[in-house]
Formats: structure tokens, C-alpha cells, sequence
């Protein structure tokens, strides 16, 4: 059977496929594979100015064409890699024999073809390009999109600011908030969670078998290689690589940072998670209705039916993207002695992870762009919980000294249905100055939301 969108196991690549076409080039196992080419062909270069007397610099237009093989690195290339590896049974060393056999018709990288992969062990070119594919993955799909998603956000909060709303504590009625407010509540969470992914420095490693430079020591016992290495891993591209450097490591950098990374990247799922239930609630409340698009069908057997799909797909994805990352997280820390070969038999799902999150992150905006607020049906809520003004009228009246304040309003209010004209009649009766009186007679539901306006319109 050929794979294609409907044979596909995975519905990143199946149902989801033309969602997933950015992440695609980064995280897939071509992405991968050029990735490797890079950092083979970055060390290569780094090491010819070095200043080696066996390894001169090379000419600008070897350069070049070194740097052109990583720049146009094609399917074909990474088919013909997978071609090579039937035969060595081993992923990097196929790589390292098809940089080789690029050398063809050229004597000047013919001659230093056995600096290709010189003193790396595998790891040292996995790690880096692991880290590559994820610096790629968060800078270039994760965060535009989490912030494509913070700016819907602060735009409806600020269009949003004013309109008053019943909060629901426990699901009873409460103090009322704005829309605004509640969710400019969501963009404060998320631009802590953004800075957090942000904020994580990408590690790696490039000094051995063990972390200890024992075959580059043994070519030149001289040379300062822990200097070297780092070079090559924090120089800007293309002389080096932009990544941070890993001083300690066994074989395999610790993937200590990978877990920061996947911890930071589930926070922001589980904050848009609750965003997503809580939208989903009101628009069942009715608080929010949803753009209907022409041709478009909620249900097979009820026609009325405008479904939350988007905000229910979005839940669900977070929550797939979630148990992957969590179980990176908790796994990839963890090596036998110097190393052993789990890691990167879950590495291999890092895409995976990142896929569903990129997938819950686009049907969450989707929902979001579809939301249109129902002023009326916020308003008839409001008008029908006088209930909720029991806590300014008992705070003025401790205020006051009026004893037993607390239990007065409780006795009148919990668990009865409250009217404007019974809690007017209350407050007719309280001994506290008449400019208190007025002002507590003057307040309603839909006016009662302290400071959320200036709040909504803050963040």
C-alpha cells in the first residue's frame, strides 16, 4: 500500500497533513538528516582553520560548495543517505559516506576527505542537530504561532474591555469581571509561558565518545579543543552553529535542557487548555456565538446545531502534544552509565510532540477568529443575579460598624432567589450615612466590576 494522506498511520500525516507543512522541512527525518550534513560540513570547515599544518585553510569556492550541499539539500540527497544506510546499518556513518562521495572531481576536498567525522562520535553530531531542529521548531512554528495567539487574545480583551459579565466560582454566581478581564487573565499566563520557551538556551556537545576529548587529544595533544568545540557550537551560522555550549557530558549531551523545553512548551498547552474549556463553556452559556460558514454541517441528524469543534480539537491535540512531551521530558534525562540507546529511539518523536501542539495551537485561533459576543444574552445573566451585590453592600457596611454584617447578608441572600427591590429595601433600612446609601442603590450587577476594565485594557 502506498503511504499517502489517507493510508497514512499518524494523522499528523494523514488527515492534518497540510497543517503540518511548516514543521514538515524541520522535524521530519530529512530535516534531521540535513541538519547532520550541516554539522558534519561545520566541523569540517572549522577544522581546516584551525591552523593545521596537515589541514590547510580551505579556498573560498570549496567553501562554497560545501556550504551549497547543506543550502540545497534535497529529498533526492536524503534518499540516497537512507540508499547507503541499508548497507551500514548505521544512520551517521551513512552521512559521513555521502559528504565523501560529494568529493568526486574535487582534489582539494578529496585530500582532506578523512577530516569529515574527525574525532566525532555519533552523538556529537546528533545532539547538535537535534538542538538545530529545535531551535528551528520553536523560533520559526511554535512561538509565531503562540504569538498569533496572544494577540487574538489581547485584541478581543481589549475590544472587550467594558462589557460586564457574571463570573461563575464553584459554577454559582459571583462577583462579576469583564470579558476583557477574563481574558486578559489568559495573556498575562501566556506571556510568562512564551518568555519561558523563549528563554530556554538549546545545548550541545561535540567532544567525544565519553565527554572527555580523548580522541582529539591523542591526534593533537596540544591543541586547546574544549575551546575549539565551542567555537564551532556558539558561532553565528554559517561558521558555526548558534547554539549554547555543553561543558559536561558522558557520551550524550544530558537532555536536561530538552526537558526545560518540553516542561515550558506543555505549561503553555495546559494554560490553553484551560482557556479552550472555559470558551467552550461559554459558549454554551450562550455568552459567545460562533461564525457560521456556508455549507458547513454541526450535526448529521440535528440542523440547528453551530458545534464548538475548533475549541474541542484544540483540547484534544493539547492533550496528545502533553503525555508526548511530558514523557520526553521525564525520559531523556535519563542514560544508563555513559550512555545507552533509549534516547534516541523517543528523540525520533520530538516532531511528534511538537506536531499536535502546533495542530491545537492553529484550531484554537480558528476558534477564536470565529467568536462573536452575545451582549444580550451576558446582560439578561447579569439582571438575574442580584445576588452578587450581597458582598459590596456587607463590605460598606463593615465599613461601618454595622455588627453581624456578614451574617445579615448571608441570612437574606444564600441560597435564595434575590431581587433588586428586596436588597433595595435593605439598604433603605441600614444605618449608614445617606451619600453611602444612595451609591450602594445607584449599583447593579452589570456596574459592579471593580477594577476589571482598566485591567482588560492593561494587558
Amino acid at each position: 500500500m502506498q503511504l499517502t494522506p489517507l493510508t497514512a498511520v499518524s494523522p499528523l500525516d494523514g488527515r492534518y497533513a497540510g497543517k503540518l507543512a511548516p514543521l514538515r522541512p524541520i522535524m521530519s527525518e530529512l530535516g534531521y538528516m540535513q541538519r547532520r550534513v550541516q554539522v558534519e560540513l561545520t566541523w569540517f570547515i572549522a577544522l581546516s582553520d584551525a591552523g593545521f599544518d596537515e589541514f590547510k585553510p580551505l579556498p573560498p569556492e570549496a567553501r562554497a560548495y560545501l556550504l551549497g550541499l547543506v543550502r540545497d539539500f534535497s529529498e533526492a540527497d536524503g534518499q540516497a543517505i537512507k540508499d547507503i544506510e541499508k548497507t551500514t546499518n548505521h544512520d551517521v556513518k551513512a552521512v559521513e559516506y555521502w559528504i565523501k562521495a560529494q568529493f568526486d572531481g574535487r582534489p582539494e576536498l578529496l585530500a582532506a576527505s578523512e577530516f569529515v567525522h574527525f574525532a566525532c562520535t555519533s552523538e556529537d553530531i546528533n545532539n547538535t542537530s537535534h538542538a538545530l531542529q529545535l531551535k528551528a521548531a520553536r523560533d520559526d512554528v511554535l512561538l509565531p504561532l503562540l504569538d498569533r495567539v496572544i494577540d487574538t487574545l489581547r485584541l478581543l480583551a481589549h475590544h472587550h474591555a467594558h462589557v460586564p459579565m457574571l463570573s461563575r466560582t464553584h459554577g454559582q454566581t459571583a462577583s462579576p469581571t469583564t470579558v476583557g478581564k477574563e481574558l486578559a487573565n489568559v495573556v498575562a499566563r501566556l506571556d510568562k509561558a512564551h518568555a519561558q520557551i523563549a528563554g530556554v538556551k538549546l545545548l550541545a556537545k561535540m567532544n567525544g565518545a565519553v565527554g572527555n576529548y580523548n580522541a582529539h587529544l591523542s591526534a593533537w595533544p596540544d591543541f586547546d579543543w574544549e575551546a575549539f568545540s565551542r567555537r564551532v557550537i556558539e558561532s553565528p551560522e554559517p561558521s558555526g552553529l548558534g547554539l549554547s555550549f555543553q561543558i559536561y557530558s558522558t557520551q550524550i549531551e544530558p537532555h536536561d535542557y530538552m526537558a526545560e523545553l518540553f516542561d515550558a512548551v506543555a505549561r503553555a498547552n495546559t494554560i490553553c487548555i484551560d482557556l479552550a474549556r472555559d470558551i467552550w463553556g461559554y459558549i454554551s452559556l450562550g455568552y459567545f456565538k460562533q461564525k457560521t460558514r456556508a455549507g458547513e454541517i454541526g450535526s448529521s441528524t440535528m440542523p440547528h446545531k453551530v458545534n464548538p469543534i475548533d475549541f474541542e480539537n484544540a483540547e484534544g491535540n493539547y492533550g496528545l502534544a502533553n503525555a508526548l512531551l511530558r514523557h520526553l521530558s521525564e525520559k531523556l534525562p535519563i542514560s544508563r552509565w555513559q550512555r545507552d540507546l533509549t534516547d534516541s529511539t523517543v528523540l525520533r518523536n520530538m516532531g511528534v510532540a511538537l506536531g499536535y501542539a502546533t495542530l491545537a495551537h492553529q484550531s484554537l485561533l480558528t476558534g477564536l477568529n470565529k467568536l462573536e459576543l452575545n451582549e444580550a444574552a451576558l446582560s439578561a445573566d447579569l439582571d438575574a443575579a442580584w445576588e452578587v451585590l450581597a458582598e459590596p453592600i456587607q463590605t460598606v457596611m463593615r465599613r461601618y460598624g454595622v455588627p453581624g454584617a456578614y451574617e445579615k447578608l448571608k441570612d437574606a441572600t444564600r441560597g435564595q432567589a434575590v431581587t433588586r427591590e428586596a436588597l433595595h429595601g435593605l439598604i433603605r433600612a441600614l444605618d449608614i450615612p445617606q451619600a453611602e446609601k444612595d451609591r450602594l442603590l445607584a449599583l447593579t450587577p452589570a456596574s459592579y466590576v471593580g477594577k476589571a476594565v482598566a485591567l482588560a485594557r492593561r494587558g
